[in-house]
């Protein structure tokens, strides 16, 4: 299998910045265009984005288990997790509401661990298999991420609301910090991932072979003279 040809196994740099591309330019050197340092892969992507990842993942718990919205009134005060409102509201009837809390506060931060943690794995073996679709991958990561906020934004409307009808108060409870913190930790980690190491190919193998000994012509040699 003929490995696949890339930027820099042409000799080609480009800026993370500008976007410019130069020919046969040095590593760290800046760019002509502006003054950006140039490097042929983000440096310490891999380690970067594994360290973001591990906070999401722990973050991600107290995400869906603490309260992210408590609603008080003269009789009662109620507190409910992501998954606790999408039961509420579809149980009142509004389904599209629960639907879009489940997708966005749910499923799309999971979705989002997954990918990034597969792309992650992937590169960090070096693996040819499915590149282009891992490339696509992250093309859709990159673009469900605006979105990721959507539930923060729902229960602040929701919290508005109420409070203009006069029924009953609604806060963001404790939990809102933490899914917040999720979806921060994956933008993080999403940028700090260089897609390019998706076209890596694999390291070569440290050879084992020792260096030949020198051969003789079985006469001795005179000594040398001072």
């Amino acid at each position: 299998m003929n490995p696949t040809t890339t930027a820099a196994s042409l000799g080609l740099l480009g800026c993370h910045h500008c976007g410019a591309v130069w020919q046969d330019a040095a590593e760290g050197a800046a760019c002509e265009r502006c003054g950006t340092r140039l490097h042929r892969r983000k440096p310490d992507s891999l380690n970067r984005t594994w360290a973001l990842l591990a906070a999401a993942f722990i973050m991600y718990l107290p995400a869906n288990l603490l309260p992210v919205m408590v609603t008080r009134n003269l009789l009662e005060t109620q507190t409910d997790t992501i998954l606790s409102g999408v039961i509420y509201f579809w149980v009142t009837g509004a389904w599209g509401l629960a639907t879009i809390v489940f997708v966005a506060s749910f499923l799309v931060p999971l979705f989002k661990l997954g990918a990034l943690t597969t792309m992650v794995w992937m590169a960090q073996r070096r693996s040819s298999r499915h590149r282009l679709d891992r490339s696509r991958l992250y093309r859709i990561v990159e673009v469900i991420g605006r979105w990721s906020m959507l539930d923060v934004f729902v229960v602040s409307l929701l919290a508005g609301l109420v409070r203009i009808q006069g029924f009953a108060e609604v806060t963001a409870g404790v939990g809102i910090a933490a899914f917040g913190s999720v979806v921060v930790l994956t933008m993080l980690a999403s940028l700090s991932f260089d897609p390019r190491l998706t076209w890596d190919g694999p390291q070569p193998p440290p050879s084992s072979e020792l260096p030949p000994l020198p051969k003789h012509n079985g006469q001795h040699e005179p000594p040398p003279t001072a």
